[in-house]
């Protein structure tokens, strides 16, 4: 299986070295409100953006209190159909577009849709707080999810004995939770960590990124899989590690930045935007914001990780805005 990394050209910065002490960059411009905003964004598309999208919109809307903001929130899958139909101003996505999905939207507009990489995020494999297992490698990983076992692990993989745990946890069998077919987290990780194999029918679908926590932090037994921003006390990111014999990786930010985590992943606005053509202000001033350091702020509100200055410079340019 080929090695995913975030980007190591995009992300050549020193790298924090704990959560709490990630900084964002000095050079993020600071969000200055300008005269005339009104209207309504409509968001369509990730659960894992959810949140952020809300902190977003909070944040704008202090700003421009004429401004309506509604956000649904179901699934990445639901962005691309919402923007080629013109019923979402944006599209949250956890994951890039399908190339089927840029060419339903370029088969209506004739250019493809604007990506920006809003932030960064690290997709976690998360068991009960309780659950002494060291770390996981992808094939175990993928011999505990899927029924096809692609990446190679002789055996299946159904409770926490058959990793040597002691005491109780020999015979505990492991309870599956994920998200539905609608996610793009769902899609990320059956392709980045499943191989592209199918998932067990046991596999306990939840209808967001929160309830997938949820049912780990409830059940002693239980593995899922969720962004960054969803962890809790009661839950515990497990490091992770490609192929037998490498080191485990925790899910800490250090190790996102350097792209060394190997579920690093941007998190994408979509928008659509005429190349060469000027965004209507309402679209323009909400991407400013996103990219200043008061909406980079909200990101590490959401438990994510801010871009730098020179990414949100490049995201800005994309979209056309000085």
């Amino acid at each position: 299986m080929p090695r995913w990394k975030l980007a190591r050209f995009v992300l050549a910065l020193a790298a924090p070295a704990a959560f709490a002490q990630v900084p964002l960059d000095a050079g993020l411009p600071v969000y200055q409100p300008v005269e005339g905003i009104s209207g309504t964004i409509k968001s369509v598309g990730s659960d894992t953006l959810n949140n952020l999208m809300t902190l977003w919109a909070e944040g704008f809307r202090r700003m421009y209190p004429n401004v309506q903001v509604e956000i649904e929130g179901k699934g990445s899958s639901t962005a691309p159909p919402a923007l080629i139909e013109g019923t979402a101003t944006f599209g949250p996505m956890s994951r890039p577009m399908k190339e089927a999905e840029v060419d339903g939207f370029k088969q209506k507009y004739g250019y493809a849709p604007l990506a920006l990489k809003t932030s960064i995020d690290m997709l976690a494999v998360y068991v009960n707080k309780d659950n002494p297992v060291e770390g996981l490698t992808f094939a175990q990983v993928d011999a505990i999810f899927s029924r096809d076992r692609k990446l190679g692990h002789p055996e299946d993989l159904v409770n926490w004995g058959q990793f040597g745990l002691p005491g109780e946890w020999a015979t505990r069998p492991i309870s599956l939770y994920g998200r539905n077919a609608a996610s793009g987290t769902y899609g990320f990780f059956k392709e980045h960590v499943l191989g592209k194999g199918d998932y067990k029918d046991s596999v306990k679908e939840q209808p967001g990124s929160s309830a997938v926590v949820q049912g780990v932090a409830s059940d002693r037994g239980g593995i899922g899989y969720s962004g960054i921003g969803y962890k809790t006390a009661d839950v515990r990111a497990v490091p992770l590690a490609m192929a037998e014999g490498e080191d485990f990786v925790p899910a800490t930010p250090d190790q996102a930045y350097t792209g060394d985590y190997p579920l690093a992943r941007f998190l994408l606005v979509y928008v659509n935007r005429r190349p060469g053509a000027e965004l209507d202000p309402l679209q323009r001033e909400f991407i400013r914001y996103v990219f200043s350091r008061q909406g980079q702020e909200d990101v590490l509100k959401d438990g994510y990780f801010p871009v730098t200055a020179a990414m949100a410079r490049e995201a800005l340019q994309a979209a056309g805005i000085e």
